[in-house]
Order: structure tokens, then C-alpha cells, then sequence
């Protein structure tokens, strides 16, 4: 019957992937988007609004159509859930703005921690040795790619942990709404993303305005611009799915976890697609960083299969009981297992 529960590995598989490939792509459309060398569209914030604005238009289609049913969700658990989730993309915004790229990515990396930090002390969940080493090694090797020049000051450390703590308490939120609520990921989304799309649509270009001193109405929407605002838009939509997919199957360590896989996949793209340099410094923690992530998927195996428990006899599980067979069937004999005799 447990075997009957679970979902079938390519599930798994495909909703792993569908992160990947849609958060990696949505990073490389957004840098041809944004960069001063493409369409320099300096509003993250607002594009983020955009974002959810097809994603909520998306859930209600399905939810007319009848492809997804509507769930009820506490309204002001939703509001809560995006005011945390907003403020962990202000904060993250602010972070890369007042902070230096070397500390903004291992701000990124002190996720992990936190996240493990925080599913201990709210879900009470525990680690094994072979995963915190596993997790250890990814962020060792992550840093070593990406971590350069560390500069930080006061507000860019607030703002940093904020973002930090912000997100990681967005990620696990998503995995306990599904399983208190019993929802789907896709459900859940679905209520979240229009939240999220007003306030961002709303406040967006006023925090963008702070961000680098440009207003979206002195933008010029060419058509270039726009089809990569509407790419960006699509594959929000599978990156924001995958993202609950993700959490919610598995857990918000994981998916930090899959989060430091994508950033070797888009340095890697981004020295194929636009000439970033990749130093031997880069691939060294490269291949430190895919050792722990395979490192991490066997711990995690290994710590299922210890916590999955052991098939009893047939004659053990009758009655759904562990007493013993004797006292429920008389008269049969039995065997003393020390001496090793048959007893009537």
C-alpha cells in the first residue's frame, strides 16, 4: 500500500528538472532583458509582478476550466505567506544592490543553514552526519565558484539577513501549507500569485525607483523588450509550479540544495552564451560542488531507507497486532526459542 502512495520516480525526475531548466532559463532571458549590453530594463521588482501576474492569470484559467479545483486556504495566511514572500525579494534586490556580489552569494549560501536551522527548531526535524557533510561540500564548492571580493556595510547586512531569513521561512511555509491544507502545489499557487501580483504591480516601481533612480514610465517597451518580458513571463510561471512541485514533495533543504545546482548550470551558460570568464579556480569548485550534490542525494537515500521500517511475518502482523501467536491462537504449539524444543 506505501509503495501505491508514492509517486512515481519520473515524477520526481521531471519536477526536479522543470526547476532547472526553467530557473536557469528565466536567469539567462532576464540577463539579456536587463544588462546594459540588452535591453536595459532595470525594474527586477516589477518584472517579478509581472511575473505573478501571469501566473495567477494561468491558475485561473485552470481553476474555470476545471483542470485544478480550488482549495479553501485561511485568506489571512495567504496575505501572511506574501507579505513574507515579497519582502525576500525586496530583500534580496536591496542585498545585491548595497552589498558586493562576493557577499551577496554567500549570503545565498547561509540558506542552507538557516533552513536546516529553522525545519529543526519549527518541524522538528532532524539530520543525519551524511547529509550535513553533503550540504557542507555543496556550499564549500558553490563559494569557491562564485565567492570573489566580500565587502559588506550596515544596511547591506540588514538587508541581507532579511532576505535570508525571509526566504527561508517562504520555503518552508509552502511545504506545511500543502501538507496542513492538503493542497497541491499547483492549487496553492494559484491562491498566493494574485496577492502577489497586486502588491508587487503596486509598490514595484516605487522600490525600483529607490533601486537605481529610473521610472518604468520613461522606459522605451520596444519589441525586442517586450517578447523578452513575455519570455521571462513564461517561464515564471514553470519556475514559480516547480518551485512548490519541488518543496512540497521533497523539502526546503533540497530544494537549497538543487538551488547551488542551478548556479553551476548558469555559470557554465554563461561563459557559453556571453563570454564570462570560467577560471580553473571555477571548475575546481565545479566538480566540488556536483561531488556533494551526488554526495547529498545518497545521504538522503540512505537516510529513507533507515527510517523505512522492516517487514514483519505474516503470522507476526494477524490482527494487525505484535502479541504473540500463542496468545492468540490456543492449543497450537509453539517453539521456545531457547530451548529449542516444540511446546503444546
Amino acid at each position: 500500500m506505501e509503495a501505491e502512495k508514492k509517486p512515481p520516480a519520473v515524477s520526481d525526475v521531471g519536477a526536479w528538472a522543470m526547476n532547472v531548466v526553467s530557473s536557469v532559463g528565466i536567469i539567462m532571458a532576464n540577463k539579456q532583458l536587463m544588462s546594459s549590453s540588452g535591453y536595459a530594463f532595470a525594474f527586477a521588482t516589477t518584472l517579478t509582478g509581472f511575473h505573478f501576474t501571469v501566473t495567477a492569470l494561468v491558475g485561473w484559467i485552470s481553476n474555470a476550466t476545471g483542470y485544478s479545483v480550488s482549495k479553501h486556504v485561511p485568506l489571512w495566511e495567504l496575505v501572511w505567506f506574501s507579505l513574507v514572500a515579497n519582502t525576500s525579494i525586496t530583500g534580496m534586490n536591496l542585498s545585491l544592490m548595497l552589498n558586493s556580489v562576493g557577499f551577496y552569494q554567500i549570503s545565498k549560501l547561509s540558506m542552507i543553514p538557516v533552513v536546516c536551522l529553522m525545519e529543526w527548531v519549527l518541524n522538528s526535524k532532524h539530520y543525519t552526519t551524511k547529509v550535513i557533510s553533503a550540504v557542507v561540500v555543496v556550499a564549500a564548492g558553490v563559494g569557491i565558484c562564485t565567492v570573489t571580493d566580500v565587502e559588506v556595510n550596515a544596511k547591506g547586512f540588514i538587508c541581507a539577513c532579511v532576505a535570508v531569513f525571509c526566504t527561508s521561512l517562504q520555503q518552508i511555509t509552502i511545504g506545511s501549507f500543502q501538507k496542513k491544507y492538503n493542497i497541491g502545489s499547483f492549487e496553492l499557487l494559484s491562491k498566493t500569485a494574485p496577492i502577489q501580483a497586486i502588491s508587487l504591480i503596486i509598490l514595484g516601481p516605487f522600490v525600483d525607483y529607490y533601486l537605481n533612480g529610473r521610472s518604468l514610465l520613461n522606459y522605451n517597451f520596444s519589441g525586442g523588450a517586450t517578447f523578452f518580458i513575455l519570455l521571462s513571463c513564461s517561464l515564471a510561471v514553470f519556475c514559480n509550479m516547480s518551485q512548490y512541485l519541488c518543496i512540497g514533495r521533497f523539502s526546503a533543504t533540497s530544494f537549497q540544495v538543487l538551488g547551488h545546482m542551478k548556479t553551476v548550470c548558469v555559470l557554465i551558460l554563461g561563459w557559453i552564451l556571453f563570454d564570462s570568464a570560467l577560471t580553473v579556480k571555477n571548475i575546481m569548485g565545479m566538480l566540488l560542488a556536483v561531488m556533494g550534490m551526488v554526495v547529498y542525494s545518497w545521504a538522503v537515500e540512505a537516510e529513507k531507507k533507515a527510517a523505512t521500517p522492516i517487514p514483519r511475518n505474516k503470522s507476526d502482523m494477524l490482527n494487525g497486532e505484535d502479541v504473540p501467536l500463542k496468545a492468540r491462537v490456543s492449543g497450537l504449539p509453539t517453539v521456545d526459542l531457547e530451548e529449542g524444543e516444540m511446546k503444546s
